[in-house]
C-alpha cells in the first residue's frame, strides 16, 4: 500500500481507517470537494465509525457533508498518509478507502455546517487537497476515467 508522510520518531500514531468519494459532475470536467471553514480542501468522506461498512460510512459522510444520497461504485484503491491533526493535537495514520460515487438527490442541509461543497477542475483538487493521499486518488480515479 503507497504511504504518503513521514512517520516520526518517538510520537505514537492512531490508525484512522477512512473512506471517501470521488464524485465527478456529469461532463467528467469537475469533482466534488468539501472546503472547510478555515479554508482547507478534502474528498467528502470521513472516519470509519462504530464498525461501519465502507458503504454505510461514506452514505453517513455524505449526508453530514453535502445533505445528499450518493451511489457508490467501483473501488479505486487504498492509500495512507502519516500526520499531526492540529485541530485534535495527535498523530494520525489515515488509512483512506477511495470509491468512484455518483451524485444521488439532495436530501436535507448539511449537518457540518462549516463544510461547503464546491465543484472544482480536478488539477486544481489534487494541487490543494490537504491529504497527499486523497491527491493521489483523484490521479487514480483521472487515470480510469
Amino acid at each position: 500500500m503507497i504511504t504518503f508522510g513521514r512517520k516520526e520518531e518517538g510520537n505514537e500514531y492512531l490508525n484512522r481507517p477512512a473512506v471517501y468519494c470521488l464524485m465527478f459532475d456529469s461532463g467528467r470536467k469537475k469533482i466534488a470537494i468539501i472546503q472547510t471553514g478555515d479554508g482547507k480542501y478534502f474528498l467528502p468522506g470521513g472516519g470509519i465509525e462504530n464498525n461501519e461498512t465502507h458503504e454505510e460510512c461514506l452514505k453517513r459522510e455524505a449526508l453530514e457533508e453535502m445533505g445528499m444520497d450518493i451511489e457508490i461504485g467501483p473501488f479505486l484503491g487504498c492509500a495512507r498518509r502519516y500526520f499531526y491533526s492540529t485541530n485534535e493535537y495527535k498523530y494520525y495514520l489515515s488509512e483512506g478507502y477511495f470509491y468512484l460515487c455518483e451524485t444521488g438527490r439532495q436530501i436535507s442541509k448539511p449537518t457540518e455546517e462549516d463544510n461547503v461543497l464546491i465543484w472544482i477542475e480536478p488539477i486544481k483538487a489534487i494541487e490543494n487537497l490537504f491529504h497527499e493521499h486523497q491527491s493521489w486518488a483523484v490521479n487514480e480515479a483521472l487515470n480510469r476515467l
